[in-house]
């Protein structure tokens, strides 16, 4: 068995994968219940709750190869081929697929001081596992690499260029998981479209300009922050309206600014309440004015973004929905799309509403539209996928 342990560590929580090659075998869930620990394994439709010695959720990864001996998953004949970690940095460094080594840990490092909200968490992780399992490549995927061979005008910010060089300040762009999936998947259907822009539309959000395969374009810059509202982050802002936030409500560092923008604002911020569009939808529905404002201005924020990236393209063949909202919120698609008529997109309303799907994708457009489709991305797969690429390129290397 090629057993493939996929980590995603979050600051609440922690997640992992094994799979045997492409096929999930468990997926375990850790998260604070009551301030304790408490671990949740899924085994295809079969859940339960498994008993961890531990109360600090950041010793998870220390555990994690005991928890899945003890579960029967791994054992001396079925060792851990690959870890794969999903690598969200900014840095040309980080804008590749990498397998971890001493080189990789010392720019991770440097890294950290850009990134402090979310790099010291995986940089802790990758570390972690380095010791526990020395035997075992680490493969570290690159959430910015399908977006790196985009032109250069689309990479740069309008500041000295030298500059941006030599400190790595650009527009990376993410979800690039998620783009490259649908892309790959698109073509394998031979519905892949010469001009397409993709909506990523979830808990992060953005939109990118694909064009004939290859990335044109994306709303994400040097951070996830650029770009859309999204259910906590601000997304585009003036710095100086930045910095205003910053001096009226007292916050004390760079950092406390970032958490703001990053923790307290868009649905989040706007609404007062939420930061999931299903309850701010149900809110606006009986009357209340914040739902009402948060969701108009999520709406007016992914049509403006899907009209740049047209302007991007000189044009635009096809539009995709996906992640959580895209692929489950027929009531976002209908609104986003109803200012979309001079881009030649129409929605089919009982299409809308009830797709139906063909594989992972199905088409919503209306007869005189051009094609508008939900994909069901898998960035998981993209995972595995690039990382078994990686691990051949590596293995010819040393061959």
């Amino acid at each position: 068995m090629k057993l493939i342990l996929i980590s995603n560590p979050g600051s609440a929580s922690r997640k992992y994968a094994l799979y045997n090659g492409e096929e999930l075998l468990a997926a375990l869930h850790f998260e604070y219940v009551r301030k304790k620990v408490v671990c949740t394994v899924r085994d295809g439709e079969n859940e339960k709750q498994v008993k961890v010695e531990f109360a600090d959720l950041a010793d998870t990864v220390r555990h994690i190869g005991k928890i899945l001996q003890d579960e029967g998953y791994i054992n001396e004949r079925n060792k851990l081929f690959a870890i794969v970690v999903r690598l969200v940095a900014p840095g040309d460094y980080f804008a590749e697929d990498r397998i971890v080594d001493n080189e990789f840990m010392k720019n991770l490092e440097i890294a950290k001081k850009r990134a402090p909200l979310h790099l010291p968490v995986v940089a802790d992780e990758i570390s972690h596992f380095s010791e526990i399992f020395p035997e075992v490549k680490i493969a570290a995927i690159s959430d910015s690499a399908f977006h790196w061979s985009k032109p250069d005008l689309m990479k740069y910010y309008p500041f000295d260029t030298e500059v941006a060089d030599k400190f790595g300040i650009k527009r990376y762009g993410y979800h690039g998981l998620s783009y490259g999936f649908v892309t790959n998947y698109l073509e394998e259907q031979g519905i892949l479209q010469d001009k397409l822009i993709a909506a990523h539309i979830g808990s992060g959000s953005s939109v990118a300009a694909i064009l004939e395969g290859n990335p044109m374009d994306t709303s994400m810059g040097y951070s996830p922050l650029e770009g859309l509202m999204m259910s906590t982050r601000s997304g585009s802002m003036d710095v100086a309206a930045a910095v205003a936030i910053k001096r009226e409500l007292g916050l004390k560092t760079d950092e406390d600014l970032e958490r703001y923008l990053n923790k307290e604002a868009g649905l989040l911020g706007v609404s007062g309440f939420s930061d999931d569009m299903r309850e701010i939808i149900q809110r606006r529905d009986e009357g209340d004015p914040k739902a009402t404002f948060a969701h108009a201005l999520f709406v007016y924020r992914v049509q403006n973004l899907i009209g740049q990236m047209a302007a991007s393209l000189g044009g635009v063949d096809a539009l995709v929905f996906t992640a959580t909202i895209g692929e489950r919120s027929d009531e976002i698609r209908h609104y986003v799309c109803q200012k979309l008529k001079y881009l030649g997109f129409m929605l089919e309303d009982e299409k809308n509403r009830e797709p139906e799907f063909t594989g992972r994708h199905a088409l919503i457009s209306a007869k005189d539209s051009k094609p508008i489709y939900i994909v069901k991305t898998d960035e998981t797969a993209e995972m595995i996928r690039k990382a078994l690429v990686l691990m051949a390129e590596m293995q010819e290397v040393e061959e």
